[in-house]
C-alpha cells in the first residue's frame, strides 16, 4: 500500500511537472523541467520494485517442487501440466532442472542439483528419464542412481478405468506396489569368463518386509481388502522365497486383510482373464515393472495411468508406464492424461484438495464427454486440443 501510494505521488509530480514545462515553453516546443528526468528515473525504478514484489507475493505461500522434464514428450507434457496450472491458479513454484543421459545433459554436478532441489521440496513431478542401451563404463543409470539416493523404495501405480472410455475390461481397480531399489535392478553384473554374465538379483529381508509392510498398510488406508504377493519362489527358491515369507509374516499383522500368494506367469495370464480378481499386488522390481506396464494396457494404455514413488521423506509423481514416446516427438499428439493425473495426485499429496480435484474433473470429464481424444485413444485431437478442453472444463473457472 506504501508503495503504491509512493508511485501515485510520483506520478502525480511527473504529470505536474509536465505541464509547468509546457507553459514555461509557451506555444512552440515545450522546454523540459530540470526535474523532470529525475522523477521519470525514479518512477521506472519504483515501478520495476514493485513488479518485483509483486511476484515476491505471488510467490509467497506456494509449494516448492521439483520438475525433471525428461526426455522424449516429457517436455511436452510438463508444458502442458504448467499450462493448466497457470490458469487454474494452483499455488506451486517449480525448480525445473533437466537430466538426460540421451541430450547429454546427465552429470555428477546436475544429479546433486536434483538432490538438492529435491532436499528442500520433498516432493517432484518428473517424466520419464531414458535408460540408452549402450553400456558406456556405468551400469546404473542416473534415473536409477536418483532412485536410489532419495530411496524411493515404494513405486505405486492406481490402474482404474476411465469413465466414458470403453476398454477390454471396464471398471477396473487396482493398485500395484512395487519395491524398486533391488532385485533385478541392483546393477550387478559381471563377466565371470569369456561369454558369460552373471547378473546379480539382491532380495533382502529388510527391504522386502518393508514394501511389505507398505502394501498392507496402505490397503489398511484405502479401505482396500486384499493384498497379493506375486513371486516365482517355485523357481528362485531362496530370492523369492524370501520375498514371499517377509510378506506372510507381515500378513499375519494385519488379520483384516486378506491375503493370497500367486506366481508371476500365472499372475499375467489372470490380469487378462479375470483383472476383476485383483485389489492391491505388491511384487519384487521386474515383476512390478511387467505388471505396470501389462496393467496400464487394460484401461487404454501408458497414456492414461498415473503412478508415484515413495520414501520416508520425498514423494515423486510421474507416469504410472514409463515411456519417453520418442516418436511423438515435436507432433503435438502425445496424451497428457496421465501425467495430468499425477499432477493432481501431486496436489492432493500437498494438501491442495480443491485444486487437485478441480484438474482430475475436468481431465475426466473431457474423456467422458468423448468428443477430445488423441490417437492412442482413436481420436483424431491434438495434445493442444485436449488440455483447451481441459481449462474449458475447470470448475469454478480462473483467470489468469
Amino acid at each position: 500500500m506504501a508503495l503504491a501510494g509512493a508511485l501515485k505521488g510520483v506520478r502525480a509530480a511527473s504529470a505536474g511537472a509536465a505541464e509547468r514545462a509546457g507553459a514555461l515553453g509557451g506555444g512552440g516546443r515545450a522546454a523540459a523541467h530540470p526535474a523532470l528526468p529525475v522523477l521519470q528515473r525514479l518512477l521506472r525504478s519504483l515501478s520495476s520494485s514493485a513488479a518485483l514484489l509483486q511476484r515476491a507475493a505471488q510467490a509467497e505461500g506456494a509449494f516448492p517442487v521439483t520438475l525433471l522434464p525428461g526426455d522424449g514428450v516429457g517436455p511436452e507434457l510438463m508444458h502442458s501440466v504448467k499450462e493448466v496450472f497457470k490458469v487454474a491458479g494452483v499455488p506451486v513454484q517449480f525448480d525445473e532442472h533437466h537430466l538426460s543421459e540421451v541430450q547429454n545433459l546427465a552429470s555428477e554436478e546436475i544429479l546433486e542439483q536434483v538432490l538438492e532441489s529435491m532436499q528442500k521440496s520433498k516432493v517432484a513431478l518428473i517424466g520419464k528419464i531414458h535408460t540408452p542401451m549402450e553400456y558406456k563404463g556405468e551400469l546404473a543409470s542416473y534415473d536409477m542412481r536418483l532412485r536410489r539416493k532419495l530411496d524411493l523404495f515404494a513405486n505405486v501405480v492406481h490402474v482404474s478405468s476411465l469413465p466414458g472410455y470403453k476398454t477390454r475390461h471396464n471398471n477396473l481397480d487396482l493398485v500395484i506396489i512395487r519395491e524398486q531399489t533391488e532385485g533385478e535392478y541392483s546393477s550387478l553384473e559381471h563377466e565371470s569368463a569369456k561369454g558369460v554374465i552373471e547378473c546379480l538379483k539382491i532380495i533382502t529381508r529388510a527391504k522386502s518386509q518393508r514394501i511389505a509392510k507398505f502394501a498392507f498398510d496402505f490397503a489398511t488406508k484405502k479401505g482396500r481388502n486384499k493384498v497379493t504377493a506375486v513371486h516365482k519362489a517355485n523357481i528362485m527358491k531362496l530370492g523369492d522365497g524370501l520375498f514371499l515369507r517377509c510378506c506372510e509374516e507381515v500378513a499375519e499383522l494385519y488379520p483384516k486383510i486378506t491375503f493370497e500368494t500367486m506366481i508371476i506367469d500365472n499372475c499375467c495370464m489372470q490380469l487378462v482373464q479375470n483383472p476383476y480378481q485383483f485389489d492391491v499386488l505388491v511384487m519384487p522390481n521386474l515383476y512390478g515393472n511387467i505388471i505396470d506396464n501389462l496393467a496400464a494396457g487394460l484401461v487404454g494404455g501408458a497414456g492414461v495411468v498415473p503412478g508415484e514413488s515413495y520414501s520416508a521423506d520425498f514423494a515423486v509423481f510421474e507416469m504410472g508406464a514409463r515411456h519417453p514416446f520418442a516418436q511423438a516427438v515435436g507432433r503435438n499428439i502425445a496424451n497428457p492424461t496421465a501425467m495430468l493425473l499425477s499432477s493432481a495426485n501431486m496436489l492432493r499429496h500437498l494438501n491442495l484438495e480443491h485444486h487437485s480435484a478441480m484438474i482430475s474433473d475436468a481431465v475426466k470429464k473431457v474423456i467422458k464427454v468423448g468428443k477430445v481424444r488423441t490417437q492412442d485413444m482413436g481420436g483424431y485431437s491434438t495434445t493442444s486440443d485436449f488440455i483447451k478442453s481441459v481449462i474449458d472444463h475447470l470448475h469454478p473457472p480462473y483467470g489468469v
